[in-house]
């Protein structure tokens, strides 16, 4: 795997001062949609715009038009890695000029890849270990969300926070995002903490919400500086991740939350991706961004 980063001029001066982000970009409407929400939650951070160039290397035009050009298989081979390339880098471009646009000081990071994009861009958390990385969603539910999407994956494995902005957002939600309250699912646990620490770096401005779904009183305290919010499931149904996460996601809409905070066990096995958990099921059915923090060093989490 070779990898080019394309630099801005501004993005040498006070990287150590903001927040450095790590967006994944495919030059969709979903992942053009997460930059401005991104900003808007985010302002004046650093931004790595990353595309992951996967098989076959360029567009299926491109592909035809090089195919009746060439003669030989191994000259078509050397011309579509070089147009595909070209590609690569113009789609990332396009993603710093939105970046740049939408506030962020901004550069493009091209990673030849070859499938597994939710993996790879794992992989470039761990090598760039930012602040947060953001990856937009097609906003997909029930089977179709359950067979693992890009933001799945990243989600699941990251060792960093993820920000999931689904796609499309209504107009009150975009609204909500501008300066709306974080709402950080609370239950005392150590994956809980690590969500609020998380919040309280990332958005330190921001009003904060710790909500407690359907536990006990332990949990309702004042916790660091802030009061616990006791909500209780709609119509006395069962604890579930299911409805823990409709409940978080309803206090947020009543809220006009800007996005939702819940901790996670960060590398889960087959069976909880499967099966879901409050941060699985958050990110399927709230409509709103989606920050999962993970936290690995405990199994008592959110």
């Amino acid at each position: 795997m070779t990898s080019t980063v394309q630099q801005n001029p501004a993005s040498t001066t006070g990287r150590a001062e903001v927040t450095r982000i790590l967006v994944g970009y495919d030059g969709s409407l979903p992942a053009s949609a997460a930059i401005e929400v991104g900003a808007s939650l985010l302002p004046r951070a650093h931004a790595w715009i990353g595309h992951l160039w996967t098989p076959p290397f360029a567009s299926e035009g491109l592909r035809r038009r090089l195919w009746k050009d060439t003669a030989a298989i191994n000259e078509f081979v050397e011309a579509i890695e070089r147009e595909g390339a070209g590609e690569a880098s113009r789609l990332a471009a396009m993603g710093v000029t939105l970046a740049v646009a939408a506030g962020w000081d901004a550069e493009a990071l091209v990673e030849h890849a070859y499938g597994g994009e939710g993996l790879q861009f794992t992989q470039l958390i761990e090598k760039l270990n930012p602040d947060v990385a953001l990856v937009g969603s097609r906003g997909l539910h029930g089977a179709k969300a359950m067979l693992g999407s890009v933001s799945d994956m990243v989600v699941h494995y990251a060792s960093r926070p993820v920000l999931v902005v689904p796609h499309p957002l209504l107009i009150a939600e975009r609204a909500a995002v501008i300066n709306g309250p974080v709402v950080v699912g609370w239950d005392g646990s150590a994956g809980a903490q690590a969500a609020l620490t998380a919040v309280a770096q990332l958005f330190p401005t921001r009003e904060v919400h710790l909500a407690s779904v359907d536990q006990e009183a332990a949990h309702t305290a004042i916790t660091s500086g802030h009061e616990v919010i006791s909500l209780a499931s709609e119509g006395g149904r069962a604890a579930s991740a299911r409805t823990t996460a409709d409940t978080l996601a309803r206090h947020a809409r009543r809220s006009q939350a800007a996005l939702i905070v819940v901790g996670s066990r960060g590398r889960s096995t087959v069976r909880e991706i499967l099966l879901g958990s409050v941060a699985v099921a958050t990110l399927h059915h709230a409509h709103r961004p989606i920050m999962v923090v993970p936290h690995t060093t405990s199994p008592d989490v959110a």
